[in-house]
């Protein structure tokens, strides 16, 4: 019975003294495949190790890098080639091949403003390679330049327009001082505060090389967003935006006194009719008050008369008129302000 357990204790050590087998040297171990990158993979983004495909979280980018990482890139000599094919014979095939091999630095410049856009990346995207086809069109090979920087040019340009043209309800970038600002303006603050100064308007627009009235106004529109006008004041407010904005013209009482004045000055004009004869009232009603005036060719035809006898018609009814406002209205100089000047001139010589 004692010699089973010899047997188990003497087996215990020989387990704790047991080694692993050594490793033959001279051998690394091996990665797996989908660990490779090869020319095919999109170099911009990071491999997933069991698909082998871009570890993106939106589907739609997802299918569209897949998509792209088929085509095969080109190299300088290639893209040459056919660029200058492109641009002596206007083959279409040349330049689809062009802007296919080109579709990842498309991706890559996108990414440098995917946080200035954060709705769609493809939206980015999209633009972008409508830059691209720009910059394929617009490229010169014979100038030594390479084509992807070029093309990197075009690409950010129409990437930039179409930020600044949908960033806001209400365009924020319509001039180029206001394009520099939106991209700098920021950044130019934070690096002042990183250096120890405040950020003053003063020192921005020195520093920016733009006015101040430019650096306040850029800021005020980039740090708010855009309210309508028919938005209520407060949530539980009837009052609109709109209703507390200032005007710009006239006051009520001016408008009131203006409407007054014109009636009284209809009033006037009515009662002169009887004291006109035929041809005055001709030259009052289709000359002097009409939106369209006639020609004093067109009167003088009309009564078999020289065009300078209807001239000299005009002349006399503006007289006139302006005695009879004189009389009835003493204080119209001052309601009519600049006004009156064409009761006294009269309107000018149409031939």
């Amino acid at each position: 019975m004692q010699e089973p357990d010899e047997k188990l204790s003497s087996e215990k050590p020989a387990k704790k003294n047991a080694k692993k087998p050594a490793k033959k040297p001279g051998k690394k171990p091996t990665k797996k495949p989908s660990e490779k990158l090869t020319a095919k993979h999109h170099p911009l983004v990071v491999m997933s190790d069991e698909e082998n495909l871009p570890a993106v979280s939106n589907p739609a980018l997802h299918r569209y890098l897949q998509e792209i990482s088929q085509y095969e890139l080109l190299s300088r000599e290639e893209t040459d080639a056919l660029a200058q094919q492109f641009r002596e014979t206007g083959d279409p095939e040349a330049a689809y091949r062009l802007v296919s091999a080109n579709l990842r630095l498309v991706v890559k410049v996108a990414m440098d403003f995917q946080k200035y856009w954060m709705q769609n990346f493809m939206d980015l995207i999209q633009e972008g390679n409508v830059g691209l086809v720009q910059a394929t069109k617009k490229f010169d090979p014979f100038r030594g330049v390479k084509f992807s920087y070029y093309a990197a040019y075009w690409i950010r340009a129409y990437i930039l327009k179409f930020i600044m043209d949908n960033w806001r309800l209400v365009k924020i970038g319509t001039t180029q001082a206001q394009r520099k600002l939106f991209f700098s303006l920021n950044k130019e603050k934070k690096l002042l505060e990183a250096q120890g100064f405040k950020p003053e308007v003063k020192l921005l627009a020195e520093r920016l090389n733009v006015k101040e009235s430019e650096i306040v106004e850029m800021g005020q529109r980039m740090d708010n967003w855009d309210v309508s006008l028919e938005s209520p004041v407060r949530s539980d407010s009837e009052d609109e935006q709109k209703s507390f904005l200032p005007q710009d013209g006239p006051g009520i009482e001016e408008v009131v006194a203006s409407h007054e004045m014109r009636e009284r000055l209809t009033e006037i004009l009515g009662g002169l009719s009887d004291m006109l004869n035929e041809k005055e009232k001709v030259i009052l009603e289709t000359r002097l008050l009409s939106d369209e005036p006639l020609t004093l060719q067109t009167i003088a035809d009309q009564f078999s008369i020289s065009r300078e006898r209807v001239r000299q018609i005009e002349a006399n009814l503006l007289k006139k008129l302006k005695k009879q406002f004189e009389k009835e209205m003493p204080d119209i100089q001052d309601f009519l302000g600049g006004d009156h000047l064409i009761l006294s001139a009269g309107p000018k010589k149409n031939s």
